[in-house]
């Protein structure tokens, strides 16, 4: 027997995951889009609701602090968990592409079938691995996010956290304790987002050699230094100079085609902004006494 839900909600990312907690909507996807490391929310928010209390931290950047709130990946993470306790995310993270048949939505993973499933209404808050839901129309230029991570081999122990850029090339650099070492050292590494198009993507010019050359130019005209390597003849202080390397680089898409809404696949308005709003002002309270685990970085 076919499984038939009344209302359903289809992606990946938080205002879908968000849109489905607050309705109680059993949610699908085959493409997780969970937010990036380095995405914040303004330092006042409080998700004491689903037990993210506010946590404000100071970055350092060239202007000087920069305030941040918490992690946008954690509310992602704590709406899957939460949904998970419900039963509303049945195929967890399981599914690879999904196909509508006209009927019914097909699930696949990466061998066979896995689940199908029909529905009277779906949110369709957009999957990229969703074929034949609706009708899209094409985009003129697609744009993509890039972030390439950077492993600084030596002068490493950085006073910045961040800084940016007014070039849609290397626009942000992102500077973080360095996940290769163990250990609160004071190394950093650090994580280069561009926005580029199609073509650009395919140029020698923006390659991620180029980013990694760029952004060692940015922090040589910042007066950045390796560390100190004695004196010259003269006396003078001597330091060495920055090495890094590239360790890879990750790309997601930010253009997305239009889509034409159907008597049973509908479009969602309501913001992020707006979702959240809503949440907070839930009675929540059986999750309140939920811990987050989430630390500020050293």
């Amino acid at each position: 027997m076919i499984p038939e839900y009344d209302k359903i909600v289809i992606g990946g990312t938080l205002p879908a995951l968000l849109f489905a907690y607050l309705n109680q909507y059993p949610v699908f996807f085959a493409k997780p889009e969970r937010p990036f490391r380095f995405d914040y929310f303004e330092p006042a928010l409080d998700l004491q609701c689903v037990g993210i209390p506010a946590t404000a931290q100071e970055l350092k950047t060239p202007s000087g602090l920069k305030k941040i709130g918490i992690p946008k990946y954690l509310l992602w993470e704590r709406l899957v968990f939460l949904l998970s306790l419900e039963g509303l995310l049945p195929l967890s993270d399981l599914c690879d592409k999904m196909r509508y048949s006209g009927e019914r939505i097909v699930c696949t993973n990466e061998y066979s079938k896995i689940y199908e499933f029909s529905f009277n209404t779906c949110y369709y808050f957009r999957d990229d691995n969703l074929s034949n839901l609706v009708n899209q129309q094409p985009v003129k230029e697609n744009r993509y996010l890039c972030y390439d991570y950077i492993a600084f081999n030596r002068g490493g122990k950085l006073e910045l956290d961040y800084l940016s850029t007014n070039d849609d090339f290397v626009s942000e650099i992102w500077f973080y304790s360095s996940d290769r070492i163990d250990g609160n050292t004071g190394v950093k590494d650090a994580c280069i987002v561009s926005r580029l198009t199609e073509e650009q993507l395919a140029s020698a010019d923006y390659i991620e050699t180029m980013a990694r050359f760029k952004m060692e130019a940015i922090l040589k005209e910042m007066g950045v230094k390796g560390p100190y390597n004695g004196l010259s003849p003269t006396g003078r202080p001597k330091y060495y100079t920055l090495k890094t390397s590239h360790m890879h680089r990750v790309k997601t898409k930010i253009t997305h085609p239009e889509w034409e809404a159907s008597d049973n696949v509908k479009k969602i308005s309501t913001s992020e902004k707006e979702l959240i709003d809503i949440l907070q002002q839930r009675d929540l309270n059986k999750y309140g006494s939920l811990k987050c685990d989430y630390t500020l970085p050293a």
